[in-house]
């Protein structure tokens, strides 16, 4: 095949994370965004080493497995790619996507226990936080404040019927946008950020709310390019007026307005302050009570976190006794907890374990974690601000078990050394993206260790992430 070449084929599968093989008369295409089943015309972009990716153009025939999708976003959004396929199909791609993953590393140790997918508790509504995006649909089109376009930098869809956040999130976002858009009708110049000129003042809206106590934090975040002759706290106070009236099954906690002049499309504070309430809210989770404020780090689906750190705790409670168990005896393991977060993970093995030590190189993180143990009446666990590949070499307790929830992109090569040296029995890996697990797995095992249980579980429903959780456990143990 050439480059610029049109071909046309059946997808026959999709592996990690969106890339459906459409088997074509010409050979396999690499496709992004094309479903199992399905029928499809692409445009060949790249071939390299025998390997040939295209660009999808069509899709000719729908897949027999799909079922319709109930989002008119869908397929023009960035954010959902299986939308239009039962639930259960879905798990059954990730499931074998993981597997094929893992088995690629895994056959070089013989038999594992891999369990299959657990699925969320809930399929649409799920999302705890969601970052909106201002900017036009097309160019110099009307304002627009929501999702990018599929495969575009730059256009924002104005996702008012999403799926995946409940209908709080809808009419949140319905209402600021319209609130901006209102004024832009009369002439008051409140323009968004151009993420290539970057120039602008509107850049995102951030909103999280709790699944148990459906406190709702709502976060304005703009650059400090006010536009002339605006008057900034008169703006801010008619959206918070605006909000307030709404009529939310949640209860709005904050009201922020966040000021972020980056260049990187992040979302970001330089300065916050606070417009109304405060800048935090709370959630629960296995019993445990969390704060969380703007940018803490917590599991995006509350429900589906609760399956996820339910797992983990029954995987690592077979090498913890509890008290109890030992007749009495007061716990002895420390264990550390990699990669921390807010330290929800590290709260639930507390109680069977003499001392957790958190380590997360996000500084608010970590005083969010120091804040909710002690809401727990947690005095057993410590959390350290750094990076882990230099601070466990500060740490002078030595682990019994180690816990790893390091970011997408896994663990740093240097770093992943110093924890395989401390030689500890047993290892709890999380992660987010199953072909970073499945690179690290592959020098676990050379460091002698070996994988006993794997389980996929879905955070995300209708996307294409996927979390992963494996017990490891040393050869000459």
């Amino acid at each position: 095949m050439k480059k610029g070449q049109i071909v046309e084929g059946i997808v026959s599968r999709v592996d990690f994370p969106n890339k459906g093989i459409v088997e074509a008369e010409e050979g396999n295409v690499v496709v992004k965004n094309a479903l199992p089943g399905q029928k499809v015309r692409c445009s060949v972009n790249k071939v390299r080493k025998g390997k040939t990716e295209g660009r999808l153009l069509e899709v000719v025939e729908a897949s027999p497995l799909e079922t319709g999708s109930p989002c008119p976003h869908f397929g023009i959004c960035g954010g959902c790619t299986y939308l239009s396929l039962p639930y259960e199909e879905q798990l059954k791609i990730k499931e074998a996507q993981v597997k094929k993953l893992l088995d690629s590393v895994l056959y070089k140790q013989g038999e594992y226990q891999f369990e299959g997918i657990k699925a969320s508790p809930v399929c649409f509504g799920y999302r705890n936080k969601m970052e909106f995006s201002f900017g036009d649909e097309i160019k110099d089109g009307p304002l627009s404040l929501g999702m990018h376009k599929r495969g575009s930098f730059y256009d924002v869809v104005s996702v008012t019927d999403c799926q995946i956040v409940d209908e709080d999130y809808r009419k949140i976002l319905r209402c600021v946008r319209e609130y901006f858009a209102k004024l832009q009708e009369q002439g008051i110049d409140v323009n968004f950020y151009h993420r290539l000129r970057h120039i602008g003042y509107l850049r995102h809206l951030l909103v999280r709310k709790a699944a148990k106590t459906g406190e709702i934090l709502i976060a304005l975040i703009t650059t400090t390019q006010v536009p002339e002759k605006l008057e900034e706290a008169q703006i801010l106070e008619g959206l918070k007026q605006e909000l307030l009236t709404l009529a939310l099954d949640g209860t709005i906690v904050g009201i922020l307005h966040t000021k972020n002049d980056a260049v990187a499309d992040v979302v970001q504070s330089d300065e916050t302050n606070i417009l109304y309430g405060q800048d935090f809210f709370y959630e629960e989770l296995l019993g445990l009570k969390f704060k969380i404020s703007q940018f803490s780090f917590f599991q995006t689906n509350s429900r589906g976190a609760e399956v996820l750190y339910q797992t983990a705790r029954e995987y690592i409670s077979q090498y913890i006794q509890s008290a109890e168990e030992k007749d009495g005896q007061e716990p002895d393991k420390v264990v550390f907890d990699l990669y921390s977060g807010t330290g929800t993970i590290a709260q639930l093995m507390a109680p069977v374990s003499k001392k957790v030590i958190g380590v997360e190189i996000v500084e608010e993180a970590v005083e969010a974690a120091k804040k909710n143990a002690e809401l727990n009446g947690l005095h057993n666990c410590d959390f350290i601000a750094g990076d882990v590949l230099k601070v466990i070499d500060t740490i002078e307790e030595k682990p019994d078990i180690i816990i790893l929830d390091p970011p997408r992109d896994g663990i740093h090569p240097k770093a992943l050394d110093k924890i395989i040296r401390y030689g500890v029995d047993h290892i709890l890996y999380i992660s987010c993206k199953p072909t970073s697990l499945a690179r690290d797995l592959e020098v676990f095992l050379e460091r002698g260790y070996e994988v006993e249980k794997v389980c996929p579980v879905d955070q995300f429903p209708w996307t294409a992430n996927i979390e992963t959780i494996c017990i490891l456990t040393r050869r000459d143990k």
